[in-house]
């Protein structure tokens, strides 16, 4: 299907020229003589063009109000401004209202031409991010936060007057794997910055250097292997939504720097000497009690109440057990569908046993479940032997642990899951360096910012005697 051209021109000779050429460079080409005639085109008409070629000066008024008229209805493409009676005022106006382009009377046809193309471009580019825009906000609808519970209801209505309102900041709160991540796209995607950008961060996977480099960018020789300009994340979601997953691993100074950029809606990239203006919307997020933190001075009391601006608790699934029966048939559709399976059918000693968990890990423990059952399945049947669902007590019970030396012992008949291999392997490396940190982490060969973000995952802490 062609590309539709709009041409705007009330000249009859100079209108028919444009029409003719267009068209035999494969456009459709439709033409108004009137403002009038153009605005009836482009909003009563099924007329979508990717490009408007358009005189400035028409029998009933300048094109630039027609242009500023169309802003926020999205009628029409890039636009083309053509006159004879070129002005400053009227070239800041057309630039300004976002024209493409500002050309004087007369235009080499060969000049226009290019123009055109380079317009055309543009605006294909424009929609297909519109479009990839308006995908996301189908995939993550308020609705797609399931479950018929009263706490899930709640949830989703306070997330659906959340997206009807420009809030500057958000916390959310909940356990891991409740679904934090899932909410933060809702927002972002059914509200007002849905056309903006989403940026994520997870605050607790970066060392304290590497994380402010991310969010606030640097310049080359900024510092050692810094042989480019970075864009920083603040800089990167400018129009839209940055998530900050995990804030309260935050370094404290690093927690004064995020606030000044919020409260000035300005930052600076490290190295550098140039304020830039950001504009983005935060949504901050937890599985530990941010408040306790700021009570023990280890999270700053003024970025807390800062981002508090709305708070959005999620439930865990133990609190919303009902809400399994929504969640497996949308887990078992999506995991069939990527890997080519048909499982159907859910035993009712498989409904029971998945009622009856506590689900430690919350949603995301149970989609792993699903689709770990869904993978290994050979039929319609969900496969039991698969569930592999253990209590923390049967849990302990079943892992054949020797503390000597240096060696631990796991079981590797299935009976425990991988995450839950992680959780005990850190938990008695943690016991044996009297959960001294660096010592643990030097003795799993891992960094201290990678084991505090797994003991806080894990919930684990020092037992009381």
């Amino acid at each position: 299907m062609a590309d539709t051209l709009l041409v705007i021109e009330d000249e009859m000779l100079l209108g028919s020229e444009l029409a003719r050429h267009y068209r035999n460079e494969g456009w459709e080409v439709v033409v108004a003589t009137t403002l009038a005639h153009a605005e009836r085109a482009l909003l009563e008409q099924p007329v979508d063009p990717l490009v408007v070629l358009s005189d400035m000066s028409l029998p009933d008024g300048n094109a630039l109000d027609l242009l500023e008229k169309m802003q926020g209805r999205r009628a029409g493409g890039e636009w083309i401004l053509l006159t004879a009676y070129g002005s400053v005022p009227d070239s800041v106006r057309a630039l300004r209202l976002g024209a493409f382009d500002f050309v004087e009377k007369p235009c080499d046809q060969e000049r226009l031409d290019m123009i055109v193309a380079g317009a055309a471009r543009s605006s294909r580019a424009q929609r297909r991010l519109l479009d990839e825009a308006a995908a996301q906000s189908r995939r993550y609808p308020v609705s797609s936060f399931l479950g018929h519970s009263e706490s899930a209801t709640e949830v989703r209505n306070m997330l659906s007057k959340l997206s009807r309102v420009p809030f500057s900041a958000l916390v959310i709160s909940g356990e891991t794997g409740t679904g934090k991540g899932l909410a933060a796209r809702i927002l972002h995607h059914s509200g007002a910055r849905r056309e903006g950008p989403l940026i994520e961060l997870n605050c607790a996977a970066l060392p304290r250097e590497l994380l402010e480099s991310e969010l606030f960018g640097h310049e080359a020789g900024a510092f050692t292997g810094a042989r480019s300009r970075h864009r920083g994340l603040l800089e990167q979601a400018h129009g839209g939504t940055l998530f900050l997953d995990e804030i309260g691993e935050m370094d404290l100074d690093l927690q004064a720097k995020l606030l000044k950029a919020i409260e000035d809606r300005t930052i600076r990239r490290l190295g550098g000497d140039r304020e830039i203006k950001v504009e983005v919307q935060i949504v901050a997020a937890s599985n530990r009690d941010l408040e306790s933190l700021v009570s023990t001075g280890r999270f700053r009391q003024d970025l807390f109440h800062r981002l508090s601006v709305f708070h959005l608790h999620l439930p865990a699934l133990r609190e919303r057990r009902e809400d399994v029966n929504d969640l497996v048939p949308a887990f078992l559709a999506e995991f069939n569908t990527k890997a080519g399976k048909s499982v159907k059918f859910v035993p009712a000693g498989v409904q029971q046993k998945l009622h009856s968990h506590d689900w430690p890990g919350n949603v995301r423990e149970l989609r792993n479940v699903v689709e770990r059952c869904v993978l290994f399945a050979d039929g319609e049947v969900f496969p039991e032997q698969w569930l592999q669902l253990r209590s923390t007590a049967s849990m302990s019970a079943a892992v054949a642990v020797t503390a000597s030396n240096d060696h631990l012992w796991l079981p590797m008949d299935g009976s425990m899951a991988l995450e839950d291999m992680d959780r005990h392997i850190i938990q008695r490396a943690l016991e044996r360096n009297n959960f001294n940190v660096t010592a643990a982490a030097r003795a799993l060969g891992a960094t201290r910012e990678t084991l505090r973000y797994r003991i806080q995952k894990y919930n684990l802490s020092r037992p009381n005697h």
